[in-house]
């Protein structure tokens, strides 16, 4: 039996429905949502996580489209199958715009839904047409109604670390949704979703009563693909995959898991994958980094240069309270909040007495995408040679030629510019630290502590624990032997493993870049 087509850049619920394209049933949830307490609800997921087509579907259900959920858990559920009409905003290209061209682009999207419902209005403020358009449509249809907001935060994201330039788009924001507060006995549902969280006083003004469901346990699986899921709605597509790869299914059960699994919203909260990337994995029959495809995330880079953060700290794990990580992005101190709500670090662990949760790269995906994309940044226009060289260190580094590998890296660096901003040794650190965990999924530690001091990276294969000492325009010899002096090795004398210790030694002579290495087992 052919299988069916995978929805790849289609978010309309009615059209995969009407094509009968792979849908991974997501209905039950919907049901939850609109038969509990409450009317306003807010969601938070990643970008391509199928916040989309969950509002679409939710779009389909209020206007009663019945025959598009045959078969779907919705239809055992749902016995009424009451229509409203709905008004649905999508701002995902409200992105990039000053406070007038914004509001120009809030009028227009109203101006399509008067359209919809043959009420237009020539008044230029957009709250005073939205509040006019609710109080039409629920007078002219004789029903509460819907509003459905896709991406609420769009316009506001490229702006977030610029206060002055939030501070006006932000007021703008708030004007367009202050109607919805005053007109909650006309609204039946509203939901708004979008990757970050700004706060109930910046954004809704006095709507204090939005049901923030992103953390809640009933919907931790409402987007994305669960395991669950994969294991039963996609079963007949992980034999095919495997077939194609040469894979056991077991085999290919794992691959999919290391490359796109590990994401949770809560905790406990069951395994999420990534959707889109899973999604064309099947399509192409190839494992990818499907996620960071669109290019670099320059927004990222920019703010862990605001708050210091460091490669290196994205592979350790983070443990932080909930108000430090599920925080206003408006309000944030630290970049932790983004990075978790942009789905960079997730929720891996949580330690009930201390309500402390442990917060971590997802997956494999996201380990190579994102130090991928950091590693242009730290070695300006040669970062294609680099992962060139990556790929052939890391067959070196599996056979245990530490030495032909420091060869590869060393030929390398001649050819990268020199300039100021790589003269300290904490640039060769987070340097050597991404092109490390580029390598392989080895644990990777940087300024691991011991009873002497601290190692400068500390990288552990299968069978063997590498001690590195890095100096800047010294000596390998001194660098291994401060290994030596502080007897940095005997931390890993229980382990079972081999212990091999490494002096490097970067230097810039007539401004070209060099290394030079002690290697002692």
């Amino acid at each position: 039996m052919a299988r069916k087509l995978y929805p790849i850049g289609i978010q309309t619920f009615e059209e995969i429905r009407k094509l009968d394209n792979l849908y991974i049933d997501k209905t039950e949830y919907i049901y939850r949502m609109t038969h509990t307490d409450g009317k306003f609800f807010f969601l938070s997921r990643p970008r391509r996580f199928g916040k989309s087509l969950l509002v679409s579907t939710f779009k389909s259900y209020f206007e009663g489209k019945k025959e598009l959920f045959e078969g779907l858990a919705i239809e055992k559920l749902e016995k009424e199958w009451n229509e409203y009409p709905v008004l649905h905003f999508d701002l995902s290209k409200g992105k990039h715009m000053e406070k007038e061209q914004l509001n120009r682009y809030l009028l227009d999207i109203i101006e399509k839904q008067e359209a919809r419902f043959d009420c237009m209005s020539n008044k230029i403020d957009v709250n005073i047409r939205l509040d006019d358009l609710i109080n039409a449509v629920y007078q002219k249809t004789g029903k509460q109604v819907v509003v459905l907001i896709d991406e609420y935060d769009a316009p506001l994201l490229d702006v977030a670390h610029e206060k002055e330039k939030l501070d006006v788009l932000r007021n703008t924001m708030r004007n367009f949704y202050s109607p919805l507060k005053d007109c909650e006995p006309m609204l039946r549902f509203v939901f708004l979703t979008g990757i970050t969280k700004f706060s109930q006083l910046s954004i809704f003004s006095e709507l204090n009563n939005i049901k923030n469901v992103s953390m809640d346990e009933p919907y931790a699986g409402i987007c994305g693909i669960t395991k669950e899921e994969l294991l039963t709605q996609m079963s007949d597509d992980i034999d095919a995959l495997a077939e194609h790869l040469e894979l056991s299914r077991e085999e290919t059960i794992q691959e999919l898991k290391d490359h796109y699994d590990g994401y949770h919203f809560t905790w406990p909260s069951p395994d999420v994958f990534n959707p889109y990337s899973l999604l064309n994995c099947f399509a192409d029959g190839r494992m990818d980094d499907y996620w960071f495809g669109s290019g670099t995330p320059t927004y990222l880079i920019n703010m862990m240069r605001k708050y210091e953060f460091l490669p290196a700290d994205l592979g350790e794990t983070i443990e932080v309270g909930k108000k430090d990580f599920d925080a206003p992005t408006e309000t944030m101190t630290t970049i932790v909040p983004l990075l978790y709500q942009s789905g960079y670090v997730t929720i891996k662990g949580y330690d009930k007495p201390t309500r402390l949760y442990q917060l971590a790269l997802p997956n494999q995906e996201i380990r190579v995408g994102l130090y991928g994309s950091l590693l242009p940044h730290y070695l300006t226009d040669k970062s294609a040679k680099a992962n060139t060289t990556i790929a052939k260190m890391s067959v070196l580094v599996k056979k245990g030629d530490m030495d032909a590998a420091f060869c590869l890296l060393n030929d390398f660096l001649e050819t990268v510019p020199y300039c100021d901003n790589t003269n300290y040794e904490g640039h060769w650190q987070q340097t050597l630290y991404i092109m490390f965990a580029l390598l392989t999924n080895y644990r990777i530690i940087v300024e691991s502590h011991t009873a002497k001091g601290r190692i400068d990276i500390t990288m552990e294969t299968a069978d063997t624990i590498y001690v590195m000492e890095l100096k800047f325009n010294n000596s390998a010899e001194e660098a291994l032997a401060q290994i030596e002096a502080k007897h940095y090795a005997d931390a890993f004398k229980m382990s079972g493993k081999k212990v091999v210790k490494i002096g490097l030694n970067f230097s810039v002579k007539e401004e070209v870049n060099s290394l030079e290495w002690k290697i002692v087992s």
